[in-house]
């Protein structure tokens, strides 16, 4: 199970947001050197980001990013679902489509515990969580 590139780079975006917070605004110039996010794409990603609500957008000379809400409101799940790509109930593992205990894939039964673990840990872990650990973003 792999999260799409959109969602890695905007969970990525708002961690290093969030872990800069000591800056009032930044740019996207700057998210995409720091991220090594191609910059157009980036902006797409931002573009989306300010329709959930998660940054505000400041035109101008100096304007720039900064986060809507405070880090521990943002939850990695939320994110994900502005991107579609939460893990849902009924989703295979191997890709067939609709699986659930009724109609099962080879998988489902040995994919359900890791499965709600990981939604678990999407549902919990918050910005402030991923943020400021001193880990890769």
């Amino acid at each position: 199970m792999k999260l799409n590139n959109t969602s890695q780079y905007a969970i990525r975006i708002l961690a290093y947001i969030a872990d800069h917070k000591e800056k009032k605004l930044l740019s996207a110039a700057e998210l995409s050197t720091a991220l090594v996010i191609p910059y157009k794409f980036l902006t797409k990603i931002m573009t989306e980001l300010v329709k959930a609500d998660f940054i505000k957008s400041i035109r101008g000379r100096e304007g720039g990013f900064k986060l809507q809400k405070s880090a521990s409101e943002i939850k990695v799940d939320d994110i994900l679902n502005v991107f579609n790509d939460s893990i849902k109930e009924e989703e295979c593992i191997l890709g067939i489509g609709f699986c659930n205990g009724m109609c099962k894939c080879a998988l489902h039964d040995q994919w359900m515990e890791p499965k709600l673990l990981m939604q678990k840990i999407f549902q919990e872990s918050s910005l402030e969580d991923i943020a400021g650990r001193g880990c890769k973003i």
